[in-house]
C-alpha cells in the first residue's frame, strides 16, 4: 500500500520509532500520537520485523546508538532493500558535532534531531518529511501514470505502423499471387545479415542499434510495393519477359520509391522507417558493380538497406517453388549467390550470408509457402531474371 492511498483510507501516517531508551520512547510516542500512528520498538530485530510487516511506516525516527547495534548499520540494511529504500529516516542522537550529523546526512537521512527532545521541533519536522514523502508519491504515481500512458500510445502507434505496412506489402503480394510468404522471408533474411554485419567495421555506423535493424525489418515487406503500378500483362505473364517488358518490370522501384515519397511529404517530415522504405523499395535492384537499375549505382553508393535487401531478395527468389519452375535446391541458390560475390553483391554481405546459411535455411523452412496445384495465374519473378545470368 502506497502513502497516497494510506492518506485516502487512513488520515493518520504511520511512524516508526526506535529507540532502546525507554524514556525517550515513550517520550517520542507522546508526542507524536495525537497526530499519527505510532509503533515504538526498543530493539533493531522488533523495528525489522515492523518494517517488513504488510502496512510499512512511512517514516522512520532512528536512534544512533542503539545496544546491540548503531542506527547507522540498521540504516544501511534498510537502504539495501528495494521495498525499504524509499521509506524517509530521521536520525535521533545525543552526538551534538557537526562531523556526526554530516554523516547521517551524507548516508541519506532526511534529518537529524538533536536530544533532549524539543516536542514542537520534532512534530513540525515529521509533520515537513511527511509532507515531501506524501508529494514525491504523489508524483511518482503520476509519472507511473504518464509512462503508462506514453508506453501504451507508443505500442499502439507502433501497431498501426506494422499494420500499415503488412496492409500496403499484402496490397502488391494480391497482384503478384504467386510469392506467397516471400515478404516474411525476406524481412527476416534482412534481419539475419543485418545482425552479422553490425559490428563489423563497414556496417556499425549504418547498423548501430536495434531499434535501427527493427526499423530495417519493418520496412523490408515494402521493397516490391511498386509492384501495384506494373500491368497485368506484364506482371501476370508466364514465362519469360521479352525486353521491352522487362523495362517496364524495372519500372516498380521507381513507382515504389515515389509512392513512399508522396506518403512522407504528405506528413510533412521525413520518418526513419519511410526512410528505409525508400531507399529498399528504390535501390533493392542496384548491382555492386554498377550494372543494376534505376540508378545504375555501384558499391557503397548503394544505401546498406537495399544492398541487404539484394541479396534476401534473390536468394528467395532462387528458392521457391513456382508454378513455372521448381525451385533450386540451397546448394545450388548458394554457388549462384557466391558467383555474384563483387559483381552482383556486396562481397561483406555474401560473406555474412556463407555465415549465418543455416539460419537462412530454417526461416526458409519455417515460411515455406504452401504447396498447391494451381496451373494458372503463373507469375515470372524479376528477382529470378536478374540472377539467372550469374548462374
Amino acid at each position: 500500500m502506497n502513502y497516497s492511498d494510506t492518506l485516502s483510507k487512513n488520515t493518520q501516517a504511520t511512524v516508526l520509532v526506535v529507540d532502546d531508551t525507554p524514556e525517550i520512547l515513550a517520550l517520542v510516542t507522546l508526542i507524536l500520537n495525537r497526530h499519527f500512528h505510532v509503533k515504538p520498538a526498543s530493539r533493531a530485530d522488533t523495528a525489522l520485523s515492523i518494517i517488513e510487516s504488510e502496512i510499512r511506516p512511512d517514516i522512520i525516527l532512528l536512534d544512533v546508538m542503539l545496544a546491540e547495534t548503531d542506527g547507522y548499520a540498521l540504516y544501511r540494511q534498510l537502504r539495501a532493500k528495494p521495498e525499504t529504500m524509499d521509506i524517509p529516516v530521521i536520525f535521533l542522537t545525543a552526538r551534538d558535532g557537526i562531523e556526526d550529523q554530516a554523516h547521517g546526512l551524507a548516508l541519506g537521512a532526511v534529518d537529524y534531531i538533536i536530544k533532549p527532545i524539543s516536542p514542537p521541533i520534532l512534530l513540525a519536522r515529521v509533520k515537513t518529511h511527511l509532507t515531501i514523502r506524501q508529494t514525491q508519491l504523489l508524483l511518482k504515481e503520476q509519472n507511473d501514470r504518464l509512462e503508462q500512458e506514453v508506453k501504451r500510445r507508443s505500442e499502439e502507434l507502433e501497431l498501426i505502423q506494422d499494420i500499415t505496412v503488412h496492409t500496403l506489402a499484402s496490397l502488391a503480394e494480391t497482384r503478384d499471387n504467386d510469392t506467397g510468404n516471400h515478404i516474411r522471408r525476406t524481412q527476416h533474411y534482412v534481419r539475419i545479415l543485418a545482425e552479422t554485419l553490425r559490428y563489423h567495421p563497414r556496417f556499425q555506423t549504418a547498423l548501430n542499434d536495434d531499434q535501427t535493424i527493427d526499423l530495417l525489418f519493418k520496412s523490408a515487406p515494402l521493397h516490391d510495393i511498386g509492384k501495384v503500378g506494373i500491368p497485368d500483362r506484364i506482371l501476370l505473364k508466364p514465362g519469360q519477359l521479352d525486353a521491352g517488358e522487362f523495362e517496364i518490370m524495372k519500372t516498380h522501384t521507381t513507382l515504389g520509391y515515389r509512392a513512399i515519397l508522396q506518403a512522407e511529404c504528405e506528413l510533412g517530415k521525413e520518418v526513419p522507417f519511410l526512410r528505409f522504405a525508400k531507399e529498399i523499395a528504390y535501390g533493392h535492384h542496384e548491382k555492386w558493380d554498377g550494372s543494376g537499375y534505376p540508378q545504375g549505382l555501384s558499391g557503397t553508393d548503394i544505401p546498406v538497406s537495399a544492398r541487404l535487401m539484394s541479396l534476401a531478395d534473390v536468394y528467395d527468389a532462387l528458392i521457391s517453388r513456382r508454378v513455372y519452375k521448381l525451385g533450386l535446391p540451397y546448394d545450388a541458390a548458394r554457388q549462384i549467390i557466391l558467383n555474384g560475390r563483387g559483381s552482383h553483391f556486396d562481397p561483406d554481405i555474401v560473406d555474412a550470408f556463407v555465415a549465418v546459411e543455416d539460419t537462412f535455411k530454417a526461416v526458409a523452412s519455417r515460411y515455406a509457402d504452401p504447396v498447391t496445384n494451381e496451373t494458372t495465374g503463373v507469375v515470372r519473378s524479376h528477382c529470378l531474371e536478374d540472377s539467372e545470368s550469374l548462374a
